[in-house]
């Protein structure tokens, strides 16, 4: 039942479906009749970990809480104590107030021998092989306080490996919110299938690696769910090229940007459309005080914004654009012609400050895309930067929805969401991504796929994806995660791009 990788943060292709909270009890309510029960079920594939990461000859603490996320726990600790295991369980709630399936848990671990106490000595953290976090599950709403808080904190700090049951006490399933302070998890097995919340915002910092116990409801779509970005979701564009073919036939991209001293985001953009296959590349400057020629790449033609705005290619613009009324008619340009559009950074902040702006992209006909960090994101939805955050996932499909068009939102599990409902949680990248540069080399990427004919739906959590792939590569040969620059990860995105259409006609990475 249990599925990983044993990567950080890397869930599996049998893992791929994304869950919300309503969506987790809607699949619950229908599989209530299975048998074992989905809480020894539960239990039982927890506890298999549990003896996977437990140090040898140790005890092992099973905190529990109040509600079914401490049934889990009673299992476990049930289950371990069968398996001849030293186990010492904490309970820290009311037993005349637990639900029915977690009570039945907690009587089968005392006819079992089994033992609960409401705290633990500090003498004796020294000798545990484990920690196993059973307290609070995905109903948590409000933040961990008082002695909750204060046990959490205590169990953190000890030197021991630390497994989570479903998701880290005090990390909001839906949103990856911390809820006051959070369990800082070496692994986390989630039950059933993935939630938002382990994978975006704080998450990826509170869960470890993480395993997907499905407990027999393997793959089962839940209403809203969602998906984790995967080659394969667009493995069919993934095609070798014809040896009879020309720079012609993989299309024309445009940047229009570079303010002055903002000339290297259009640059790097440039840059990042030609090293993932467009077949020309030009750069719009918004200066045309700077010399036509990009000494770095001068296979990229740069010219003035002006005389690019209407150009029948793949459009970007915003990288370095800024805000002047050179800026705001050459978007207004952009935004009329018939070309497909990225939209990013100062782009977006003209189109949230202009209500006209922001019609003429709902109506244009021709597809566009957007790429705002959750500040541009919180401006375009007029609201605050952390009710973006707080709810990553909602914040995308709202953008999208809003504005007609695919729209992404940045972090970490950066979020992107279709105008039809379709929201994917990229978990490829790393820290080493937040450096200057890096959203404009997605943009870059995101306009060369389209200039080769991508479809913008697809082309956006391509590229989103491509992006993290190449800092992880360079990563795991030693440049990064710090000091990672957006020009290197360009180089590298050429370089998984190229392995994924070597690769595309066997079994591509999940």
């Amino acid at each position: 039942m249990y599925v990983s990788e044993g990567v950080r943060n890397r869930p599996l292709r049998s893992a791929r479906l994304i869950h919300t909270v309503s969506g987790i009890r809607w699949l619950e309510d229908r599989h209530r009749d299975v048998s074992p029960g989905l809480m020894e079920r539960a239990g039982a594939a927890a506890a298999d970990r549990a003896l996977h990461l437990a140090r040898a000859n140790g005890r092992v603490l099973v905190a529990c809480g109040p509600g079914n996320n401490g049934g889990d726990g009673f299992v476990v600790s049930r289950l371990l104590l069968q398996r001849g295991v030293q186990v010492q369980t904490l309970f820290t709630g009311d037993e005349s107030r637990l639900p029915a399936d977690a009570a039945e848990a907690l009587h089968a671990l005392r006819a079992a021998g089994g033992e609960t106490s409401v705290d633990f000595g500090a003498d004796s953290a020294a000798s545990l092989s484990l920690i196993v976090d059973g307290l609070f599950g995905i109903g948590l709403q409000r933040p961990l306080e008082g002695r909750h808080a204060e046990l959490i904190e205590r169990l953190n700090a000890i030197d021991a490996p630390k497994l989570a049951l479903d998701i880290p006490s005090g990390l909001d399933a839906g949103t990856g919110r911390i809820l006051g302070c959070a369990f800082r998890a070496t692994e986390t097995i989630t039950f059933i299938g993935l939630k938002p919340g382990l994978l975006t915002l704080d998450g990826p910092d509170c869960c470890g690696d993480i395993g997907v116990a499905d407990l027999g409801i393997a793959g089962t779509e839940s209403p809203g769910c969602g998906q984790v970005l995967s080659p394969a979701m667009f493995a069919a564009e993934l095609r070798p090229r014809l040896a009879n073919t020309h720079k012609g036939s993989f299309g024309d991209a445009v940047i229009i940007g570079g303010a002055r001293g903002m000339i290297g985001a259009a640059l790097l953009a440039g840059r990042a459309a030609m090293h993932v296959g467009a077949g020309r590349v030009f750069v719009g400057l918004i200066d045309a005080t700077v010399p036509a020629i990009d000494p770095v790449q001068p296979e990229l033609m740069v010219r003035s914004a002006a005389s690019l705005a209407q150009a029948p290619a793949a459009l970007a613009v915003g990288p370095g654009l800024g805000r002047s009324t050179e800026a705001m008619t050459a978007l207004r340009q952009a935004m009329q012609g018939r070309s497909p559009l990225v939209l990013d950074a100062d782009a977006l902040n003209l189109i949230a400050e202009d209500a006209a702006l922001a019609e003429l992209l709902r109506s244009r006909e021709a597809p566009a895309v957007m790429t705002p960090h959750p500040a541009e994101a919180a401006r375009l939805l007029g609201i605050g930067t952390d009710e973006v955050q707080a709810d990553r996932v909602a914040a995308a499909l709202a953008l999208a929805e809003r504005y007609r068009c695919p729209a992404l939102v940045k972090g970490a599990g950066s979020v992107v969401a279709l105008d039809d409902g379709q929201w994917t949680i990229n978990t490829s990248g790393h820290a080493g991504m937040a450096s200057a540069g890096m959203g404009d080399a997605l943009s870059g990427i995101v306009t060369g796929l389209i200039a080769q004919g991508w479809a913008p739906a697809r082309a956006l959590p391509a590229a989103v994806h491509l992006h993290g792939a190449a800092a992880d590569l360079l990563a795991t040969e030693g440049d990064g995660p710090i000091g990672l620059t957006a020009s290197e990860t360009i180089i590298a995105a050429r370089r998984v791009f190229n392995s994924w259409i070597a690769t595309s006609g066997a079994r591509l990475p999940q």
